[in-house]
Parts: structure tokens; C-alpha cells; sequence
């Protein structure tokens, strides 16, 4: 492509970098294609035709969010290919409380400098996250920004859209008295609650390279482990059994988010002697003096995902997603209430 700008490049823009970036990053693209993707990278839009059939109302569901200051503990680990599955599944398992499909994802790149290998990285992380949710990346952008974010540093959002039948959207209303709280572990700490989890290291002068005592993995590489994308063994279960609401537990935790899949007057007591908790979390726990309660109001503790289903379809659901991959649990019960969440 013949466009270069020499006085754009002197003010830290560098046009031909972004096209490097973008030529290193199709073949990890090339890996997302799905029936339904028209048109590859590099138009002016993201093309998707969306198989409808069997499909009689079909509503469009989206969602958008970012990996946060997450992205500091990759800067200084100088690792980035594991961010985007963390953007991708911010994304994607939001769509899936409703009950949708995700069809396509885009990202969205911030730098202060536009490095095509380090970009490339952070696509095949995007890529890889796509791959697991079984959604296209048909389309993203790359700004560099200089003056505005420093050179070794980024940010990265994205935004995914779905589809789900009407007559199929999850509602929360049909939940009653008496129903189950079936937890989908967590692979971590996903990407939330890294503003506190980096105070309590105080992030810029730990040694990340360390294994604290009693783990057997560096420090980096357990809190940089990505997020869980939980889209292929929801959309199973939604095939075999009568999933009542779901919910996503990122930022802010128990308290916030199980909540948001309950109508009013009932809540949900999550049985704390069930929960498969990581290490990560006592430790955080332990070294940063968190009360109990804080420590479920910022972090998943170890449950990713929580679905509700009546009490007689708790073994097919426990099966099914046993089937796929997913070592799920009794977490608790709903009951009538008005705290949202009782730990018991």
C-alpha cells in the first residue's frame, strides 16, 4: 500500500507499522472464520450474515467491556497473548446470561506505540479467545496514541454481538422459592479486581517472577491466567435443560452480580463450604487483611459463572455440563429475602 506520511511519523504515528501490525495479525484472524463471515479485515466494517433458521423472533444481543488495569501486571510480565481471551470472554459471557449465541467480536487497541509484533500478540490472544467461544473476529482497530499512553503501554476493549430467539431469552422472573445455584468454576481471577490485587502486592516493586510458598506456578503466571470463556457448555445446557437466569460473576463480586438474575423478594444463600476456592484468593486474603465480606463483593472467589435451575433438573444439569468440561457444583439454594446474597 503505497501511503506513508513522514511529518505523521515524526510525531510518533507510524502509518506503516499499523499496516505491518495488520499483516501479522490475518492468520491468527483467518482462525475465528465462521459460516456467516462475508468479508476479511481490513474494510471499512466488520461484514456477518447470521444464519436465522429456526430462529422465529430473533433479537440481537451486545455487549462491550475491557480487560482493566489487568493489562499493568502483562506490562510488566512483558506478556501479551492470554489479555484478548481475557477481553473477548468480559464480552461474551455477559451475552450468554440472556441466553445468546455470540456471533462476531471486534476489538479495539490503544497504544503509545504501534509495535506490529506486540500487536500481532495481543490479536492472537483475541483470536484464541474468539476460537474458545466459537465467535468470529470480523473486524478491530489500532490507534497510536503517543503522548497519551506511554510507549511500553496499551489499552484494549472489545465488543461482542449475539442473537437469541425471543420466546428464548433467560427471565429471571421464572425463578422461584426452593431453586438450585449451580456453580461453574473460575479459572482465577479472571479480570476483575486487579486496582486491589495490585495495591496489595504493591505491583511495581514485587518480583512477579517468584513462586509465593505453597503454589507451584510464578506469581505472573497465576494472575495472568485469562478468564474462562463459558459460552460452548452454556449453550449446551440451555440444548438439554431448563436454565432459569445465569450470572456472571466479574466486578463486584457475590454481592453484585448473583443478585441481577433474581426478581425482587428472593435471594440466593450460597453455601460457603461448597465453594472450590484457589489459593490466589486466601493469599490475596491473608496478605492484604481483606474482611470476608469485601473479599465477595470484589473477586469471584472461585465461581466464574452461577446458574439457577429448578431442583428436579439439577442431575441433568450437573451431567450435561460435567459432559462439557466443567466441574460444576451445588452452590446453594434461592429463598425468599431481601439481601440478595446470604453466605451461610
Amino acid at each position: 500500500m503505497n501511503s506513508l506520511s513522514e511529518s505523521y511519523k515524526s510525531a510518533g504515528v507510524d502509518i506503516e507499522a499499523g499496516y505491518a501490525a495488520v499483516q501479522l495479525m490475518k492468520m491468527h484472524v483467518a482462525r475465528t472464520t465462521t459460516p456467516g463471515v462475508l468479508e476479511g479485515i481490513g474494510g471499512f466494517g466488520g461484514m456477518f450474515q447470521p444464519n436465522l433458521s429456526g430462529i422465529n423472533t430473533p433479537v440481537f444481543v451486545s455487549g462491550t467491556d475491557g480487560v482493566g488495569t489487568k493489562l499493568k501486571l502483562a506490562f510488566l510480565a512483558d506478556k501479551h497473548n492470554t489479555v484478548g481471551i481475557d477481553c473477548v470472554a468480559m464480552c461474551v459471557n455477559d451475552i450468554i446470561c440472556t441466553g445468546a449465541k455470540p456471533l462476531f467480536f471486534l476489538d479495539y487497541i490503544a497504544c503509545g506505540k504501534n509495535i506490529p509484533d506486540r500487536i500481532a500478540e495481543i490479536v492472537s490472544g483475541v483470536a484464541e479467545g474468539c476460537v474458545q467461544a466459537g465467535t468470529a473476529l470480523v473486524g478491530g482497530e489500532t490507534a497510536e496514541m503517543p503522548g497519551f499512553y506511554a510507549e511500553d503501554e496499551y489499552d484494549l476493549a472489545g465488543f461482542a454481538v449475539g442473537v437469541v430467539d425471543r420466546d428464548a431469552i433467560l427471565n429471571k422472573d421464572n425463578v422461584k422459592d426452593g431453586d438450585y445455584l449451580i456453580a461453574l468454576p473460575s479459572s482465577g481471577l479472571h479480570s476483575n479486581g486487579f486496582s486491589l490485587v495490585r495495591k496489595i502486592f504493591d505491583a511495581e516493586n514485587t518480583d512477579y517472577s517468584a513462586m509465593p510458598k505453597g503454589f507451584d506456578k510464578p506469581l505472573q503466571e497465576i494472575l495472568l491466567t485469562p478468564t474462562k470463556i463459558f459460552v460452548k457448555p452454556i449453550l449446551a445446557l440451555l440444548e438439554k435443560v431448563k436454565v432459569k437466569s445465569i450470572s456472571n460473576i466479574t466486578g463486584g463480586g457475590f454481592f453484585e452480580n448473583i443478585p441481577r438474575a433474581l426478581p425482587e423478594g428472593l435471594a440466593a444463600h450460597v453455601e460457603k463450604a461448597n465453594i472450590k476456592t484457589p489459593a490466589i484468593f486466601n493469599l490475596l486474603q491473608e496478605k492484604g487483611s481483606i474482611p470476608e465480606r469485601d473479599m465477595f463483593n470484589t473477586f469471584n472467589m472461585g465461581v466464574g459463572m452461577v446458574v439457577t435451575v429448578a431442583k428436579e433438573d439439577v442431575p441433568a444439569a450437573l451431567q450435561t455440563l460435567k459432559e462439557n468440561g466443567e466441574d460444576a457444583y451445588i452452590l446453594g439454594t434461592v429463598k425468599p429475602g431481601s439481601e440478595g446474597v446470604v453466605l451461610c
